[in-house]
């Protein structure tokens, strides 16, 4: 029971963090994972890599037409501490100058477009230049998204100082700097993960020019994972439901009825589960422990 409340207690304050702090947790917790599971790796003598394997984002198309869901969780995985640690630092304050102007929507469409965009440039850029023919290095890391939103934040706030340690900076200065830091670095080593992040450098001004200019180009975007979530969270929610009927599940006074987890349903229907309040949302996870 006490593990209940403490994991009860976790889940409300991770609910409470931004979409980015969200972003942030979930990239250490996947970070972290191997470490804590090398014991068990190592007495049935697997390999970490045999897991990577169907995460990693490789440059082939064939490896592509296997494993599409890659060109997103690349961007969930990193190879070092110094790797994750200042993809995590910028993405925390970058995202921060964000979500105080802009809704975690459009946060989310920078962010996964900019992932999307840097996988497509680096297959792209191992097809297309004659130097890296033969050579298919594998690709993780979420720099390309984390790019996207800080260079979607200089463009789009150029003249805004930022202070650096002893001095103060202006955000156009900040992108120029790390999108030209990128650009000449290419032949010193990871190519293909330089490119990358030039792909979601590109996505976050090219998002930030549009939307300065009235356009939201990651509309069509927001709509389909909007109504992949529902169908998903529609699915489970009504799998709950349906067992609860089957085992003739009767609700006690500290559970909702069957009327109000209907009404639920059909708001998420018409209008998903983000607009549910926190009460439905509690309502239906304590339906689902039943």
């Amino acid at each position: 029971m006490e593990l209940m409340n403490n994991w009860e207690k976790i889940k409300f304050k991770y609910d409470q963090f931004s979409i980015s702090e969200k972003l942030i947790t979930i990239n250490i917790i996947l970070f972290i994972i191997p470490f804590i599971l090398s014991t068990f790796i190592f007495l049935f003598n697997l390999s970490f890599d045999n897991f990577i394997y169907w995460v990693e984002l490789s440059p082939r198309f064939s490896s592509l037409l296997i494993k599409p869901w890659t060109l997103i969780t690349y961007s969930f995985f990193h190879l070092h501490i110094s790797h994750i640690f200042w993809n995590m630092l910028i993405l925390y304050y970058a995202g921060s100058i964000f979500l105080n102007l802009f809704k975690k929507e459009t946060f989310i469409n920078v962010y996964f477009l900019g992932v999307l965009s840097g996988a497509i440039i680096f297959i792209l850029s191992y097809s297309l230049f004659p130097v890296f023919k033969g050579r298919y290095p594998s690709m993780i890391g979420a720099s390309a998204g984390v790019m996207a939103v800080m260079i979607f934040v200089c463009s789009y706030l150029p003249q805004k100082e930022v202070r650096l340690i002893f001095f103060n900076l202006k955000l156009g200065y900040i992108g120029l700097a790390l999108v030209a830091i990128d650009l000449v670095m290419i032949p010193y080593g990871n190519s293909g993960g330089r490119i990358s992040h030039l792909g979601g450098a590109a996505l976050g001004f090219f998002y930030a020019y549009y939307l300065s200019n009235g356009t939201d180009i990651g509309l069509g975007f927001e709509k389909l994972w909007k109504k992949t979530i529902n169908y998903f969270s529609k699915k489970k929610l009504n799998t709950v439901y349906k067992s609860s009927q089957d085992n003739n599940f009767s609700l006690s006074t500290k559970n909702p009825d069957q009327e109000k987890i209907d009404k639920i349903l059909d708001k998420i229907s018409v209008s998903g589960y983000e607009s549910l309040s926190k009460d439905e949302k509690e309502i239906l996870f304590r339906a689902g422990k039943e």
